[in-house]
């Protein structure tokens, strides 16, 4: 019989459980930049493995018509943004019919704090009838000023949030739906405005990449210089995606912010778990 080491025997006892108890995985996971979905699905895979995945900046998806089941478990993971959960997340989460689902919450922060998120994420979650069974912090790459957290998730927080998949499983599987003690503050701090606009620049060859992706279809699809301030959350999204490199925030306001945060997120932060 061949050698199967332990940590791929629990992968596959992971996945005899969830059949047997008729459970699927899901991943509802806002990730403009990539770094909140890349924590999400290092914790999704301690979890069991594969999962459904449901896209939070998706303008195009009906929300209402995501229906959980009571065998469920749902990964329910966002950026923090200026210590809060972005608006538009909670008004898509808010819409789908959770049904008791257990919902794992994970709040992903630029190295500075999250403040105020994991309440107002659980706030959200409970009231489309998801059952709160545990919380992560995880720390990824600022999505703006990118110099802080370069690079996290990295090795470290891997084998963190594997222990912590696995602590959760643990919990999951005995039954246990109690629902974990979660820092912050209600009422929540007040949100922010946009901050930093991203604007095309010369490079632009209107392809309209960035106003097909952005989360609250802030940019003309027909000519993508034009942005609606008022509407962009500043998640860099267009940034992030654009072929050409042709979307840049201003650099002097980009300066100010590095200078700004350079205190506050000069130490290494590690990763957190409520259970």
């Amino acid at each position: 019989m061949p050698y199967i080491p332990a940590r791929e025997r629990r992968k596959e006892d992971l996945k005899s459980e969830k059949e047997e108890l008729g459970m699927k995985l899901y991943n509802i996971v806002f990730s403009p930049t990539g770094g909140t979905e890349k924590a999400a699905a290092l914790l999704t895979k301690a979890l069991g493995g594969e999962a459904a995945a449901i896209d939070l900046t998706d303008s195009k998806q009906d929300f209402s018509a995501v229906r959980l089941t009571g065998e469920d478990v749902a990964v329910i993971a966002v950026p923090s943004y200026g210590g809060r959960v972005p608006a538009v997340a909670v008004d898509r989460l808010s819409a789908m019919q959770g049904q008791g689902a257990r919902a794992v919450l994970v709040c992903v922060y630029g190295n500075r704090a999250y403040e105020d998120t994991l309440v107002e994420l659980e706030d959200a979650a409970q009231k489309a009838g998801f059952r709160v069974i545990a919380a992560v912090a995880a720390v990824a790459e600022h999505s703006i000023v990118r110099q802080f957290a370069a690079g996290r998730p990295d090795a470290e927080d891997a084998g963190q949030l594997a222990a912590f998949g696995e602590k959760i499983q643990a919990k999951l599987s005995a039954g246990d739906l109690s629902e974990p003690k979660i820092p912050g503050n209600r009422p929540y701090k007040k949100a922010g405005g946009a901050g930093m606009v991203p604007k095309a620049t010369k490079e632009c060859n209107r392809c309209g990449v960035c106003a097909e992706k952005c989360p609250v279809q802030a940019i003309s699809k027909d000519d993508p210089a034009k942005v609606d301030e008022t509407a962009c959350i500043s998640c860099m999204r267009c940034v992030s995606v654009c072929p050409q490199g042709a979307r840049k925030v201003n650099p002097l306001l980009l300066s100010a912010a590095g200078l700004m945060l350079k205190k506050v997120c000069a130490g290494r932060k590690e990763c957190e778990l409520f259970l």
